[in-house]
């Protein structure tokens, strides 16, 4: 086994104890090199010719290999590109299509905001009577009734880490008729996932958390590969077509989940993405699983000896928390600026919510309690009072 952390393969400034990989990971070192390359000797020296010569055209598949890999799926079953919501969508479009008779998409009310905001646009859009009900997290499995199309939730929960049982979810789902989709976005990379041994038909996710793929990094969207023949796309772009560049004036969707692609791939994004994921050779996710958990723990144990005054908001079991801890207090906000001006990035989620991402990568057990001495001093002496710390900024 390859030994954690791998702080040489980040880019991460000094002083900084980085706490939120589950927002957006950090720079790889190789990204920069990497995007050189594709800007410099691709782009700038191939010209048009490097969709064939620098490989562009296979990179989507290529890197949707890679992360089928870390999330427990078959080679080909993984397409790239696009965003997190689309796919959503798409997902969302294709499963209710498979169900025409049922009009009820399950979720939960801790879901994340933008998979109900884009289930409720394709409610609206096809005008067929479809509700979506959205139970408490852990009331999600009695709710699956057989007036249920689909079943579509985020595996962890993004605000307190909650993470539901895959496995038994999709079974109940299944059992009652309905269509599973798992939005992946915080658990890609970051805790270990088997779609293929859930049975669960979509999976969807975002690659700029815990991948490392970079801000507006592309997203994947996973099917089931005996299902695929039946999906026919909501979004047919022409790179789902089996052969854009027949230009044809019908589409016709090519013969595995890369139907599911839309526009023309992000080709710097995709590049910098598949750097990024070399941080994972070498390594399982039990390996980082088991690293996480332990971190974890002991930042839970540190932040509590020092820190009554926070209530712990996620799971205390890991088995049912995934690789963020997070704590409430009523001045959340403000401390967690007052702790990144101190140089712990964590970031806050409302009401009160504070939030840390856990990951093995580039964290120690160093860092964590250096962080939870931060942490400690900045409730201590009451440092979140400045008013600098109590301005919202747009992004929190």
């Amino acid at each position: 086994m390859t030994s954690l952390p791998r702080k040489d393969l980040f880019d991460l400034p000094p002083g900084v104890i980085y706490l939120d990989g589950n927002s957006l990971g950090p720079l790889p070192r190789a990204a920069g090199a990497r995007a050189a390359r594709v800007l410099q000797d691709e782009w700038g020296t191939q010209l048009i010719r490097a969709w064939n010569s620098a490989g562009w055209m296979d990179l989507p598949a290529r890197v949707g290999n890679r992360i089928a890999g870390l999330i427990g799926a078959a080679p080909g079953s993984v397409a790239t590109g696009d965003t997190l919501s689309i796919k959503v969508y798409q997902a969302l479009d294709a499963a209710l299509k498979m169900r025409p008779e049922r009009k009820v998409i399950l979720s939960d009310s801790g879901n994340f905001p933008t998979d109900l905001y884009m289930a409720q646009g394709l409610i609206d859009t096809m005008g067929r009577g479809h509700r979506i009900v959205t139970p408490a997290s852990q009331d999600v499995v009695s709710a699956i009734t057989d007036d249920v199309a689909v079943v579509m939730l985020t595996q962890v929960d993004y605000r307190t880490g909650r993470v539901h049982d895959m496995q038994a979810v999709t079974e109940a789902a299944h059992a009652a008729g309905a269509v599973m989709i798992w939005d992946l976005a915080h658990s890609a990379g970051a805790i270990p996932v088997d779609l293929t041994a859930s049975a669960a038909e979509f999976a969807v996710g975002c690659t700029y958390k815990y991948l490392n793929g970079g801000p507006g990094a592309p997203a994947f969207i996973y099917a089931r590969p005996d299902v695929i023949d039946g999906v026919a796309p909501a979004l047919a772009g022409w790179m789902g077509h089996a052969e854009p560049f027949a230009m044809a004036r019908d589409y016709t969707p090519a013969m595995s989940t890369e139907r599911l692609r839309v526009g023309t791939p992000p080709v710097i994004q995709l590049s910098i993405l598949d750097a990024a994921l070399d941080a994972f050779d070498g390594l399982s996710m039990d390996d980082i699983r088991a690293a996480s958990v332990a971190l974890s723990d002991r930042f839970i144990a540190e932040v509590e000896r020092r820190c009554p005054m926070l209530r712990l908001v996620s799971p205390r079991d890991a088995g049912q928390r995934g690789s963020q801890v997070s704590f409430a207090h009523e001045q959340g906000y403000a401390a967690i600026q007052a702790l990144i001006a101190q140089g712990v990035i964590g970031d806050f989620r409302p009401p009160d919510i504070m939030r840390f991402g856990i990951t093995p990568l580039y964290l120690d057990e160093a860092d964590i309690v250096a962080a939870a001495e931060r942490i400690e001093a900045v409730f201590r002496d009451e440092t979140w009072r400045a008013p600098e710390f109590n301005v919202r900024s747009r992004v929190t």
